[in-house]
């Protein structure tokens, strides 16, 4: 078996890891939420050392992710989980969850059941970053958005761009506070919440 290989992994690990620079300085245990490859993990797990970086994805991802960690053998990349965000959470606390490129593959109840269960994964102080293609006040942000949007639709209707005020209103029903919206390179976020703020 090949290693999976995502490109935009490549192109985006850059911009992400300067706000997990910031945002995770004081963070300890990271839940990642669809950690896809597992190029993500790796590249940040490596130049993060003081974070234990925790994969997770549903079952069929996990085999050509392990390829990417077994290689990268790093001491705080534990081995990943299976993760469906309908099904059982980890019984563990993290005080950092990231995600990107997740939001719109997955369908809008899908992204309801991952708001619904952090609180019971969450530290009391965590934070929590997402990246990704986002409509701000129910707009697309770019023409390429709007294309991707309907990409997205043409290939699985339940798919598409999020809302970041419906996300947000997610978010604060399970008790997290955004506390930035940063501008990502290709018209994408950076959507970084807290808990107990």
């Amino acid at each position: 078996m090949d290693k999976p290989c995502a490109p935009s992994c490549d192109r985006n690990r850059g911009p992400i890891l300067a706000v997990l620079r910031e945002r995770f300085a004081g963070r300890t245990k990271v839940l990642e939420i669809g950690s896809g490859t597992g190029q993500h993990a790796v590249h940040f797990a490596a130049a993060l050392p003081h974070l234990v970086w925790q994969c997770s994805d549903r079952e069929p991802q996990l085999a050509g992710m392990r390829l990417w960690l077994d290689e990268a053998a790093l001491p705080n990349t534990p081995a990943p989980i299976a993760l469906d965000v309908n099904g059982a959470w980890p019984a563990q606390r993290y005080d950092a969850v990231f995600s990107a490129n997740t939001l719109h593959i997955m369908g809008w109840p899908e992204v309801e059941s991952l708001f619904a269960a952090l609180p019971g994964v969450l530290a009391n102080d965590a934070t929590m970053v997402v990246y990704g293609p986002f409509n701000v006040a129910g707009r697309f942000t770019s023409e390429s958005n709007a294309a991707f949007d309907a990409r997205l639709k043409a290939e699985a209707p339940h798919r598409g761009l999020r809302d970041v005020e419906a996300v947000d209103a997610l978010a604060r029903t399970s008790g997290l506070a955004l506390v930035e919206q940063r501008e990502m390179p290709a018209n994408n976020l950076c959507l970084v919440w807290r808990t107990g703020t």
